[in-house]
């Protein structure tokens, strides 16, 4: 397989991440949609430093920040999630205007 292949599927799974984050009301939805961003992100960076053959694994090595970032996300965004959840009674991104009375 290709570098170019790669990057289309790369490309593909960030694409759709995007669409999840623009087009979802549910908050739990937006949070499954950036991880499909990161996953994207993964794929290039692991695609690119497999094609430029670097001997530090640099690529490798970021992609192992953005899998601790993206569990850092995910515990807290849930956390965050369930609170207001437990105080709205609703999940719907619209109705997140927390600064009213």
């Amino acid at each position: 397989m290709t570098i170019i292949q790669f990057i289309l599927v790369g490309s593909a799974l960030f694409a759709l991440g995007i669409y999840g984050v623009i087009t979802r009301r549910n908050a739990v939805l937006v949070l499954a949609s950036v991880e499909l961003m990161l996953a994207g992100v993964n794929v290039n960076l692991v695609a690119f430093n497999v094609y430029l053959q670097d001997p530090i694994l640099s690529g490798q090595i970021f992609v192992l920040f953005i899998i601790g970032l993206a569990a850092a996300e995910v515990a807290i965004g849930i956390a965050i999630i369930l609170m207001i959840f437990r105080n709205r009674q609703s999940a719907d991104v619209a109705d997140l205007n927390l600064m009213k009375g």
